[in-house]
C-alpha cells in the first residue's frame, strides 16, 4: 500500500537583533543548519532594532543570496518586544519560534520544541531552562531568583504552572501568533504573551532546553528594571482582555466567549430542544459548544478560518466532536449532513446572511424528521445601530418575522421567545445614544456577574428582549 507523503509546514524563526555583530554570524549559522523533520522548510525573519554596533551591515552581509532569508531594519530603537511583533508580522511559516540573536539558545532544540506541536498535542511550547535539561551554564543566583519569582506571579495571574515564563524559546502556531495583539515594546511581551495565551485557552506544553547564559559584560540586556515592567505588564492583562486582534469582529467574539453566565443563559434557554445528535452554525470559539458537550455527535461549525483552526485544536481530544466549515448561504457545505442531525443551533447568525429564507432552508435539510432549529436573531429593529453595524448585522427582526421566514422553510413553529430584556436599555446606550463600536468589557463583566439577578427578573419586565428565539420543528412526514 502507498504511504501518504506527510504534508509540507514551514517554521518561520523570528531573529530581533540589537548591537548583536559578534554573535550575529555563528548564530545565523546554528539556525541554518538546526535540524527540522524531513516534511518542513525553514523561513528566517530577522529585524534589526536600529543597532549602533554594525550589526545591520553584518546582517545583510551574512544572509545575502539566501532565499528564505526577510530582513527588516527598524528605523528606530524600539525594543524587543517591538521587533518580535514586526517579525510576526512578516513571518509566512506554519508555526513561529522566537529565536535571540546572541548565542544563548541552541537552535538544536528547535525538534524538541516542535513535537507536541506536530503530535497535534499543543498549541503552544514553553522551552524552560529550569526543566531537566542536557545541561546548562551555571550562572547569577539572584538573576535565577528573579525569573522564578516572575513566573510564580505569572502562573498565579494565569492559573498555569510554567516554569520559565521568561523563556526567548516560545514557538507556537501561526494562527494563534498573528491574531495576538502584542503591545509591549521591550521586554514586557514575555509576560503579556504568556497571560494572552492563557485568555485563549491555548494549549501549552514545556520542553527542557540547553541554556548557555551570557554574563553582562558578554552582553546581556534585561536588567532589574524591566523586572518591574514585567510586574506591571503582568497585573495589566491579568485585568485588560486584549488577547485577540479587532479584524472580523473577533475581539468582540472573545469578549463575549468571556460572558459565561450569560452564555449559560443562553444554553439554558434552548436546552430542553436539544438532542444528541447536533449541528452547531457559526461557533466562533466554541464557548456555547462547550455548554452541550458531550453529545453522540457535535457538528461546531464556522466560516472563519481563525475560529475553524481554533475550534479543530480545543475539540481534537473527542471523534465525536467534528469541525467543518458550513457557509449558511452555501447548499453544498450542508450537502454532506443532509438529515444526520436532530438539531440545529444558529444563535446570532442569520442576521449575518443577506439570504435569511436560504439560511433557514439549508437548516432544513440537515435536520432529521421531528428535529428541532434553535435560532436566535437580534431583535427590533428600532434597535440597529452602530454595534449593529460593526458586527455586520442585515437587519433585526419581529418575532412575525422571524416565525413567516421559518414557515416559507416548511418548518411548523413550536414557541418564539422574547430574550435577555434587561439588555435592551444598555444597547439602545451604546448603540442608539453613543454610538460605540465595539462592547465595554468592563460593562460586560459588570452585567454578567449579575446575571444570576436578570434570570429572575426578566420575564417581568415589560417590554420586548434584545433578542428572539424561535424553537422550530421539521415535521414528521404524513402518513
Amino acid at each position: 500500500m502507498p504511504t501518504t507523503k506527510p504534508a509540507s509546514q514551514t517554521l518561520s524563526i523570528v531573529i530581533p537583533v540589537y548591537n548583536e555583530r559578534y554573535t550575529f554570524d555563528q548564530l545565523l549559522q546554528a539556525v541554518l543548519h538546526a535540524p527540522l523533520p524531513a516534511s518542513m522548510e525553514r523561513e528566517v525573519i530577522v529585524v534589526d532594532d536600529a543597532s549602533t554596533d554594525g550589526s545591520w551591515e553584518i546582517i545583510q552581509r551574512e544572509t545575502e543570496g539566501l532565499t528564505n532569508c526577510i530582513l527588516h531594519h527598524q528605523d528606530q530603537n524600539q525594543g524587543k518586544g517591538a521587533a518580535v511583533r514586526k517579525g510576526i508580522e512578516l513571518a509566512t511559516g506554519d508555526i513561529i519560534v522566537i529565536q535571540d540573536a546572541d548565542l544563548e539558545y541552541d537552535p538544536n532544540d528547535y525538534q524538541r520544541l516542535l513535537q507536541p506541536i506536530l503530535s497535534g498535542d499543543a498549541d503552544v511550547v514553553y522551552g524552560s531552562r529550569f526543566a531537566n535539561s542536557t545541561h546548562r551554564r551555571v550562572l547569577f543566583f539572584w538573576h535565577t531568583l528573579g525569573n522564578k519569582f516572575l513566573t510564580l506571579l505569572s502562573n498565579i495571574l494565569t492559573d498555569l504552572n510554567l516554569t520559565d515564563m521568561e523563556t526567548c524559546y516560545k514557538m507556537a502556531r501561526a494562527s494563534i501568533l498573528k491574531s495576538i495583539p502584542i503591545r509591549s515594546n521591550r521586554f514586557g511581551i514575555e509576560p503579556e504573551i504568556t497571560a494572552k495565551f492563557a485568555k485563549r485557552r491555548c494549549r501549552i506544553y514545556e520542553v527542557p532546553i540547553s541554556y548557555k547564559g551570557r554574563t553582562y559584560k558578554q552582553g546581556k540586556k534585561i536588567t532589574w528594571k524591566d523586572g518591574f515592567q514585567a510586574l506591571w505588564v503582568m497585573a495589566k492583562y491579568a485585568v485588560v482582555d486584549d488577547a485577540i486582534d479587532a479584524t472580523h469582529g473577533h475581539d468582540i467574539l472573545q469578549s463575549l466567549s468571556k460572558a459565561t453566565r450569560f452564555n449559560r443563559w443562553m444554553a439554558d434557554t434552548i436546552a430542553p430542544w436539544v438532542g444528541n445528535r447536533v449541528l452547531e452554525i457559526g461557533a466562533g470559539m466554541g464557548n456555547l459548544s462547550l455548554q452541550f458537550l458531550p453529545r453522540d455527535l457535535y457538528i461546531a461549525s464556522d466560516i472563519d478560518a481563525l475560529h475553524l483552526d481554533f475550534l479543530r485544536h480545543t475539540f481534537d481530544y473527542d471523534k465525536r466532536i467534528v469541525v467543518d466549515e458550513i457557509n449558511l448561504e452555501d447548499e453544498k457545505t450542508f450537502a454532506p449532513h443532509r438529515e444526520q442531525v436532530d438539531t440545529v443551533i444558529c444563535l446570532n447568525v442569520v442576521e449575518h446572511v443577506e439570504q435569511d429564507g436560504l439560511a433557514l432552508q439549508n437548516m432544513f435539510s440537515v435536520l432529521s424528521p421531528g428535529g428541532h432549529a434553535l435560532v436566535l436573531v437580534p431583535q427590533g429593529q428600532w434597535l440597529f445601530g452602530s454595534l449593529d453595524e460593526v458586527l455586520g448585522h442585515y437587519r433585526r427582526y419581529t418575532p412575525d418575522q422571524l416565525a413567516d421566514i421559518a414557515k416559507k422553510a416548511g418548518f411548523e413553529v413550536v414557541k418564539l421567545i422574547s430574550f435577555n430584556r434587561i439588555g435592551v436599555p444598555g444597547w439602545y446606550l451604546n448603540a442608539k445614544m453613543m454610538k460605540k463600536t465595539s462592547f465595554s468589557k468592563v460593562q460586560l463583566k459588570i452585567y454578567d456577574s449579575l446575571v444570576w439577578l436578570w434570570r429572575i427578573i426578566d420575564r417581568f419586565l415589560p417590554w420586548h428582549g434584545l433578542s428572539v428565539i424561535i424553537v422550530a420543528r421539521k415535521p414528521m412526514p404524513s402518513a
